[in-house]
């Protein structure tokens, strides 16, 4: 695999990299379970859209259409476990965006929440682009913000 020269990514990959990092930093500060279960698998599909965008080659066909796990998987082969991974997670992230309160333990949050972040630092290296320092790699602090709730800093 050759790693592109970031300087001639297209435009829509940036955008799609600061908007998973946007998502990943909602998904840290959220309050709520499923908030935080959704906006962490919506970070994930974000940095996947990022990669398709710098290397995926539209061809027209009038196949079905496919989501991104699946283009993800075909377009770069090694990340298919990543893929699989948050494919399954899909259904999980639904139900929560629906509002469900069963739909995601604060356990699988909290988790998805670290892959997402190591998910986004691998496809930032599979892009050329030096990873953005992990959440894993960071010291967490529990805050205490206005009307007592808690949160990480």
């Amino acid at each position: 695999m050759t790693v592109p020269n970031p300087h001639l990514l297209p435009a829509t990959t940036h955008s799609y990299l600061a908007r998973a990092a946007q998502s990943l930093q909602e998904a840290m500060v959220a309050r709520d379970v499923p908030t935080r279960y959704a906006c962490a698998h919506v970070a994930a599909l974000r940095a996947a859209a990022a990669l398709l965008a710098a290397r995926a080659h539209p061809t027209p066909s009038r196949r079905r259409q496919k989501n991104a796990w699946v283009l993800l998987a075909e377009v770069t082969p090694e990340l298919s476990e990543w893929a699989a991974f948050f494919a399954a997670g899909a259904g999980k992230r639904a139900a929560a965006e629906a509002g469900s309160s069963r739909a995601v333990t604060e356990r699988e949050a909290d988790d998805l929440v670290r892959d997402a972040d190591r998910f986004l630092g691998v496809v930032e290296s599979c892009l050329g682009l030096v990873p953005h320092t992990s959440v894993g790699q960071q010291r967490l602090v529990v805050a205490t913000g206005p009307g007592g709730w808690t949160g990480v800093a």
